[in-house]
């Protein structure tokens, strides 16, 4: 079967999108791939076309390696949806369910099998792939969040480095490796880690031009967390990531408790309420699900219309990866982030705290100073999250500092005065003191602490009455951004110079700061909730139409015990509803509907459609 041909009567498509064709093309004529796609991008059909042409051609199964158990079981049951034969291998299935699979496999009558790093590489399972390798039935190794193979990845599985015997066992057999995240740094550890070096290398476009990037600075981050859904997105689904779980726990429970439909997910809930909790985000509408970065990995929702960060993430991928989750279906979303000085210091710590060497440690402070000037910026947003991956563009008109372009000023006086002041303190007492008591000095403030050690006598207090709390904390910021300040651990946090500390001091280096914005960017017109994305343009009696389609649609995944939309997107259901199918034919060429979905979904969908509104 053609690759045209699989993608219309398989997946319902009529063409490919951006470089899918040239990748494919690639691997099913046996050669290797390094795949960089942004999420929602379509990578799965870079391997999932592949795997069928290569089977179809007599060469074998395509074995998948996913590093999740979610995952596998969305994409088989989505392949199986679509017809195809694939199956998985995990904790999940019994011995008999899985020694069946093994069977199946062993038999040439699975197409795509999906299992985790873990197993690929246990003598049991290399030995079946031994076996099939001896027939010519192996066809492809797929290996999906490749990023996790890297020490420099913002998601570092040590299993995958394992991965290396599928090419020095199996040297004939094509190799895809996916990715929607990695700079140069971790790209190159992947093409070395997987000996992928010969491989052809596919990046596409990182830019994700319908989501709007916002980051704002944190005051009260629970209000204006609240503020942002409430005003934003009411009713609809999104993504809330903390750093630890306790915060997850309350900050779920705030939400719940202002008539929020919100979750807790972490790693140490029990695994079976983990397990609901996600399954029902996957499979209702309108949930929040409040998290740490152990969740999303893999997830596929396409109607995800935000992705909040209430704490600072590591570095610039991780950030990427997570807001990713947000707007798969293209339509519009918002990354959301409130940040502080705490965010800074906690993460400066922790990279400081680690058992890692210093080389190490040296990669991941510049990582999180690429975060911090994102943080900072008083430019596009977008332009400097596309730099950092290496791509050029032009401001996008469309994040915070695109639509309401913040005020700049010089902070070089006020971060010499900071430095000063550490220097006075430090020189007065032979102790070093956290930010609070630098600030309440700087702003010659009395407090007991101050009287205590007689901090009050110092030249540098009260040196800084004219600024807020506000300013001192965004200095602080940029000098710790930039090494001119170091947070030592421990439970005071407590501030030092560093060899940095003399060029900001001699006015060597400055240091700008963006105003505190005092009004939000324009907001986007607020859109029923009842009222999907994909259906806004649709007139009165389709996007009735479009409402029982979806009710029809929610009653059959529940029958499948499938999310909605792996029977079918909203933007399928949308386009049905508009084109008032009346026969079988009609529905032929709709996006998503392949030859499977036609034979049994196609007479429910035209009885939908004749039921009227």
């Amino acid at each position: 079967m053609a690759l045209q041909k699989i993608l219309r009567e398989v997946f319902g498509y009529e063409a490919f999108r951006g470089p899918q064709q040239a990748i494919i093309e690639h691997v099913v004529s046996g050669g290797d791939a390094l795949v960089l796609m942004p999420t929602g991008g379509g990578k799965s059909l870079c391997y999932q076309v592949p795997a069928i042409a290569r089977q179809q051609a007599g060469l074998g199964i395509t074995v998948v390696v996913s590093p999740l158990i979610a995952l596998m079981h969305d994409q088989v049951g989505a392949l199986h949806e679509a017809g195809v034969e694939a199956a998985f291998l995990n904790s999940s299935l019994s011995g008999e369910e899985a020694a069946q699979v093994e069977k199946r496999m062993l038999r040439g009558e699975i197409t795509l099998l999906y299992a985790a790093p873990e197993r690929v590489t246990t003598p049991r399972f290399l030995a079946q792939l031994d076996s099939l390798a001896e027939r010519g039935q192996l066809a492809l190794f797929a290996i999906d969040e490749a990023h996790c193979v890297s020490q420099w990845g913002h998601d570092f599985r040590p299993e995958y480095r394992a991965l290396t015997v599928l090419h020095e066992r199996y040297p004939g057999v094509p190799r895809i490796a996916l990715t929607a995240t990695a700079d140069a740094l971790t790209r190159a550890d992947i093409l070395e880690r997987l000996q992928l070096e010969d491989a052809g290398q596919f990046v596409s476009s990182f830019d994700r031009p319908n989501i709007r990037y916002t980051i704002v600075e944190k005051k009260d981050a629970l209000t204006q967390l609240l503020r942002f859904i409430e005003r934003e997105h009411a009713g609809e689904a999104g993504i809330v990531y903390c750093q630890s779980r306790k915060r997850v726990e309350d900050v779920a429970q705030s939400l719940s408790a202002a008539g929020i439909r919100a979750l807790p997910y972490h790693a140490g809930l029990d695994q079976a309420l983990r397990q609901r909790n996600q399954d029902r985000f996957l499979r209702e509408e309108g949930l929040v699900m409040v998290a740490t970065i152990a969740f999303g990995m893999g997830i596929d929702k396409p109607d995800v219309r935000f992705v909040a960060h209430l704490d600072m993430p590591k570095n610039i991928e991780g950030y990427y990866q997570e807001t990713g989750r947000a707007g798969r279906d293209g339509a519009p979303a918002d990354a959301w982030m409130a940040y502080g000085l705490q965010d800074v210091v906690n993460q400066r710590r922790m990279i400081d705290e680690s058992p890692a060497g210093e080389d190490f440690k040296q990669v991941m402070r510049g990582k999180l100073d690429a975060l911090l000037a994102l943080a900072e910026a008083t430019d596009c947003r977008r332009v400097r999250l596309l730099g950092y991956f290496g791509e050029q563009s032009t401001p996008c008109g469309n994040c915070d500092n695109c639509l309401h372009p913040p005020a700049v000023q010089d902070g070089s006086e006020l971060a010499r005065k900071l430095l000063s002041c550490i220097y006075r303190v430090q020189q007065a007492s032979g102790i070093s003191f956290g930010a609070g008591h630098m600030m309440d000095i700087l702003r010659g403030k009395q407090t007991e602490k101050v009287a205590q050690y007689g901090h009050e006598q110092l030249s540098t207090f009260g040196i800084a009455k004219e600024a807020s709390e506000s300013e001192l904390r965004a200095v602080l910021r940029q000098l710790i951004a930039i090494g001119a300040v170091a947070v030592d651990g421990g439970m005071f946090n407590t501030l030092r110079l560093t060899d940095g500390s003399r060029a900001v001091l001699k006015g060597e280096v400055s240091v700008q700061l963006r105003e505190s914005v005092g009004s939000p960017a324009p907001r986007r017109t607020r859109r029923s909730t009842a009222t999907a994305p994909a259906a806004q343009d649709l007139g009165v009696d389709d996007q009735m139409r479009f409402i029982n389609l979806k009710a029809w649609r929610a009653e059959v995944a529940r029958e499948h015990n499938l999310p909605a939309y792996v029977i079918f997107h909203d933007a399928t259901l949308a386009e049905i509803a508009q084109r008032r199918p009346h026969t079988l034919e009609d529905l032929q060429g709709i996006s998503g509907i392949g030859a499977k979905k036609l034979e049994a979904y196609g007479a429910d969908v035209l009885r939908v459609v004749a039921d009227g509104v």
